[in-house]
């Protein structure tokens, strides 16, 4: 009796000998695991016009080194993407290169199914562009690529305001007027990767000439470039003697802001109609996607209630009743310095 009682003692302490053997185990894979994948990197690009910033991004939102470089000065697209990579050589070497785990590139009229750029009328090379493809021979990486205004509502997504948001739409308000529509937490690219180009919306029929080619664009009224040629169309067509903006040789968006703040009429009055413009044409905009919110990026936005204050109050007046008092406007959280590189750098994760 006593011989049995001891064999099942010791079968049971076998038995919990694996149970927690096996257990180690699997706190040990998982741990490992979750460390590999915390400490994994992304290399985030962001080309411009004139300038290209590019910064190594860890899954926290942390750049952990970044470095800029001319988009201009290169006489071919493959000598440019050989100083690329020698800047970006750099970088992974900084931080490790075996962590790397991808490649982001936000630019202009870049397209993410085909990984190419597409007549970009900003950027020094003609024609189709290969991008992806290069930047992978390059630095023998995966590669994904978007324009720059999708790059900004992804890294919202990923990192800023929008984070935990399905359905907005994140407008840019720079030179030009860029966006990004997400919809049930899918960023909207159209069968062709071209969709969201709310800057090309006529906003105003048989209105200002765009540098695309066409008439009314909104980008032409409600961006940093609209705001200024509104002022300069006033004072031609009105004198405005009695404005701040008519002694300055130069008006810019920053001059036009200043005005304002010191109580300057018409550049109240600008403001008023470039967020009357605006905030019509996004009314349109909700009743397409029903975003919880409408999130602003870049330097025009920083006017903050000056200019949100006035589309607010117009794109309430044209929303559908469905639709009142529903979309938040917001503006960024993202640093102004890094936003470009967050939202590319979300593309390789």
């Amino acid at each position: 009796m006593l011989i049995v009682v001891c064999h099942r003692i010791t079968n049971i302490q076998q038995l919990y000998t694996k149970y927690f053997a096996v257990l180690l185990y699997n706190i040990y894979f998982v741990t490992s695991h979750f460390n590999v994948t915390m400490d994994k990197l992304v290399l985030g690009i962001d080309i411009g016009g004139t300038g290209t910033a590019m910064g190594i991004v860890d899954r926290r939102g942390t750049i952990v080194v970044q470095r800029t470089m001319s988009t201009t000065g290169h006489d071919t697209v493959y000598s440019f993407i050989d100083a690329l990579a020698k800047e970006a050589e750099i970088l992974m070497k900084h931080a490790g290169r075996e962590k790397m785990g991808g490649v982001g590139i936000g630019a202009p009229n870049a397209n993410f199914f085909t990984g190419e750029i597409a007549y970009a009328p900003n950027l020094p090379w003609e024609g189709v562009i290969p991008l992806a493809k290069l930047v992978r021979e390059a630095l023998h990486l995966e590669v994904a690529i978007t324009n720059d205004a999708n790059a900004a509502a992804i890294g919202e997504m990923t990192y800023g305001t929008a984070k935990g948001m399905k359905d907005f739409i994140l407008v840019t308000l720079g030179t030009g007027l860029g966006s990004g529509f997400v919809a049930n937490g899918q960023l909207i690219y159209g069968h062709d990767g071209f969709a969201g180009e709310l800057g090309h919306v006529i906003a105003v029929r048989g209105g200002r000439k765009c540098g695309c080619g066409r008439y009314g664009c909104l980008e032409t009224y409600a961006s940093a470039t609209g705001i200024v040629r509104t002022a300069n169309e006033w004072i031609e067509e009105r004198g405005m003697v009695e404005s701040l903006l008519s002694k300055q040789n130069n008006i810019t968006s920053a001059s036009i802001f200043e005005a304002a703040q010191n109580g300057d009429g018409v550049a109240l009055e600008l403001f008023d109609y470039t967020g009357k413009i605006l905030g019509e044409t996004l009314a349109d905009m909700v009743a397409i996607t029903s975003p919880q919110a409408i999130i602003f990026f870049g330097g025009l936005s920083k006017a903050g209630e000056l200019l949100i204050g006035p589309v607010r109050k117009y794109m309430e007046a044209n929303l559908l009743k469905i639709y009142k008092n529903k979309v938040a406007l917001l503006c960024s959280a993202l640093p102004d310095a890094d936003a470009a590189i967050l939202g590319a750098a979300a593309l390789a994760w």
